[in-house]
């Protein structure tokens, strides 16, 4: 729509420009979201509502990007015990809106990187989790800021930082009510930011993936009140759509099936897009039998009533903890000559589903293929799993003789006792006591920076990793209420550890340094007043178990400082009833050096044309500077956060465990431009314009999943 005044009295002109100001204010009221559907800000996590990650913006291009230097370099001074920054800032007003590895949440000016203001939840104390960002709201003069740290959900003045008393419990709601359970025993946080659709928060949540893990709800709750206005029950109730996909009971004890990697928003339709994770264990469902709806599915939830529209699940009984690690990517592509609206979801295993958005069919052919079946006691894998025919997947399928390690004789032979000895069928190959190979393993293929998508071309561009896992399953027999190793003689606090604590710290308390830390000689760093305060509470990136009994608590501290008292298991394996199995920890399939023990590349950059469904170009991602000064090509590396693909014809990506940053070509897949971080950037940019100044900036935090020193900067660059 466009007005003409040319031919119109100066005067009329003028009332009929006041009365379209006074109709702009209106709808500003009415609509209480604000969108940037010109892409050319980022006032939103993934850059929209709609998650493209993809900026309009075009000052920085393909001509230019190699004079980038940088324009400010903000700390945020918190201490860096195995801390990490995952967050995606948003930028609202000319304010940058950041946290710190400490869960604070800062303003800057988004131009000069000067701090405006700052709030601490946890007011000085450690946090615990991690925050990959927050979401803004305005309705005329009130401009709120949504985010969350623990298991709050706080309500900010955008302008001061102060919290909004009227909202919820002074400015906060505790997000463990109203999941049906006693709270006290629940344990959740949210990783990913919410979405706000007219006056609602619409929010999912992260938790252990234990037995005892919390329900993965989703729900909507008054962004003025607090006051929750709807829950999507992602473990169907009795009645509920699903319910006849799980046992009776599992809506009452089983937990997961959470949507923790956001939340995407069709703002015209009304439509909110989930992507949920596996039920709960990840790696053993005989307590959980059937097709375990609405796990590992992508979801669309009516927003203003969470009504299921359709679902469309991408994993079948998940045991592999293939979570749906992102919101879709809502997405408009060309299908026989016509635009259709997509949704589009990247997964752990390299696969690319493309969804019709108004029906959830997939618009390329998807083929149910037989897996392989399961050999722990009590499981019953399904018998087949979803193949997309198209687009192709973007990681290797499984680990055969062909792929493993030639970056020396060492590396080969390592892997191959391993691959000798352990069970290897192909992607979906079942846990296992023997040991089973899973590529990709529980780290992708794509993980939670999402893909980026360009509208000008059709293109998806997504970062993966290529890393195996070496899944070993054990058997803990369950006896009057507690656990005692099965048939070792072994006492009951160690089985205690190895259900709740095994599978991050190890069943041999190895861990996996810097990242998760060893419990050998744990006396040597604590008292058992401070290990069982930590077990509690939670610390960093380790969730609390506040929903163990203080009994148990003690059970594990002792066993952790070698006092436990010796009790006898009574019978053997023939005599257990009740039993549970464990994971013996996220072991990697690496060589004696560390690297993976398959072929490079080991961490990609792809282009996924999705108008055709073929892949455009992949290369790798990152280097190993000890592997390049041997003459070995770069290999990729393991990488964490995702991509923003630019008007200016570049890819921006940090993500990488050499600390870079990098900007492709996005045509040819070519590095044009990098710059060493002050730590590993492992989150997403965000690309924004101030005073008609182009800024990229990106969280420079380290530390994490991928191990290297952890920091606390936040680094924007721009053209001279």
């Amino acid at each position: 729509m466009y007005y003409r005044f040319s031919k119109i009295p100066l005067l009329a002109a003028l009332s009929l420009l006041l009365v379209l100001l006074e109709s702009c204010h209106t709808v500003a009221q009415e609509n209480t979201l604000v969108t940037d559907t010109d892409y050319d800000q980022w006032q939103s996590y993934r850059g929209n509502p709609a998650s493209t990650q993809y900026s309009s913006l075009d000052q920085i291009n393909t001509t230019n990007v190699k004079q980038l230097q940088v324009a400010w370099e903000y700390h945020t001074g918190d201490p860096l015990e195995r801390s990490a920054i995952q967050c995606n800032p948003i930028m609202v007003n000319e304010r940058l809106y950041i946290t710190s590895p400490q869960l604070k949440l800062i303003a800057l000016d988004a131009a000069t990187g000067q701090e405006q203001w700052k709030f601490d939840p946890f007011e000085g104390e450690n946090a615990r989790g991690v925050n990959r960002g927050m979401t803004y709201w305005e309705q005329g003069d009130d401009q709120r800021i949504v985010y969350s740290a623990g298991y709050y959900l706080y309500v900010l003045n955008a302008q001061t930082g102060k919290l909004i008393t009227d909202f919820g419990d002074a400015g906060k709601i505790d997000l463990r009510q109203n999941l049906g359970r006693d709270p006290e025993t629940l344990d959740l946080w949210i990783n990913s930011p919410a979405v706000v659709y007219k006056n609602l928060v619409i929010v999912g949540s992260a938790m252990g993936e234990g037995y005892d893990a919390s329900p993965g709800h989703i729900r909507a709750y008054n962004i003025k009140t607090g006051a929750m206005v709807w829950i999507f029950h992602t473990i169907p109730y009795p009645d509920e759509f699903g319910y006849d996909t799980w046992d009776a009971d599992d809506w009452q004890t089983v937990g997961g099936t959470n949507s923790w990697g956001g939340l995407s928003l069709d703002e015209k339709r009304g439509w909110v897009f989930a992507a949920t994770g596996s039920p709960a264990f990840d790696f053993y469902g005989g307590n959980r039998k059937g097709q375990n709806l609405f796990g590992n599915c992508v979801l669309a939830l009516n927003a203003e009533t969470g009504e299921r529209i359709w679902h469309y699940q991408i994993i079948h009984h998940d045991l592999w903890d293939y979570d749906l690690p992102c919101a879709p990517n809502l997405v408009t592509i060309n299908v026989d000559g016509k635009p259709v609206d997509a949704a589009v979801q990247v997964t752990k295993t390299g696969h690319v589903f493309v969804l019709n958005r108004e029906t959830g069919e997939a618009l390329f052919p998807v083929e149910e293929r037989p897996v392989p079946a399961s050999d722990l006691d009590g499981e019953m894998a399904w018998p087949t799993q979803p193949f997309p025919t198209k687009p192709p997947a973007f990681v290797r399928q499984g680990v055969t003789l062909d792929d493993l390690s030639d970056i020396s004789e060492e590396a080969h032979q390592h892997a191959l006792k391993i691959l000798e000895v352990s069970r290897s069928e192909g992607i979906f190959t079942p846990p296992s006591a023997r040991g089973s190979i899973a590529l990709p393993g529980t780290r992708g293929g794509a993980e939670w920076g999402g893909a980026s998508f360009d509208p000008e071309t059709g293109i998806l561009y997504v970062n993966a990793n290529e890393m195996g896992n070496v899944v070993n399953m054990k058997k803990v027999a369950i006896e009057n209420n507690s656990s005692v190793e099965l048939a070792s003689n072994q006492p009951g606090g160690k089985a205690l550890f190895q259900l709740h604590c095994g599978t991050c710290h190890g069943l041999d308390l190895q861990g996996q340094p810097p990242a998760i830390p060893a419990l050998k000689n744990l006396p040597d760093r604590f008292t058992q007043q401070v290990a069982d305060s930590i077990i509690k509470n939670g610390k960093g990136q380790m969730p609390a178990f506040a929903h163990l009994a203080e009994t148990e608590r003690v059970r594990i501290v002792n066993y952790l400082f070698g006092k436990e008292e010796e009790t006898q298991t009574q019978g053997g394996a023939e005599d257990i009833q009740n039993y549970q199995y464990v994971h013996a920890g996220w072991n990697q399939f690496l060589d004696e050096q560390g690297y993976p023990a398959i072929k490079p590349p080991w961490g990609t950059m792809n282009a996924i044309n999705l108008n055709s469904g073929d892949i455009e170009w992949q290369v790798p991602l990152g280097e190993f500077a000890a592997l390049t000064q041997k003459g070995i090509p770069a290999t990729g590396t393991q990488n964490l956060g995702g991509s923003v693909v630019t008007a200016g014809g570049l890819v921006f990506i940090g993500a990488t465990m050499d600390e870079k940053i990098r900007a492709f070509d996005k045509k040819t897949g070519e590095i044009l431009w990098e710059a060493q971080l002050p730590a590993g950037g492992y989150a997403t940019p965000a690309i924004y314009q101030v005073d008609n100044k182009q800024y990229l900036v990106i969280a420079a935090g380290g530390g994490g999943k991928c191990g290297t020193p952890s920091g606390d900067a936040y680094v924007a660059f721009s053209l001279p």
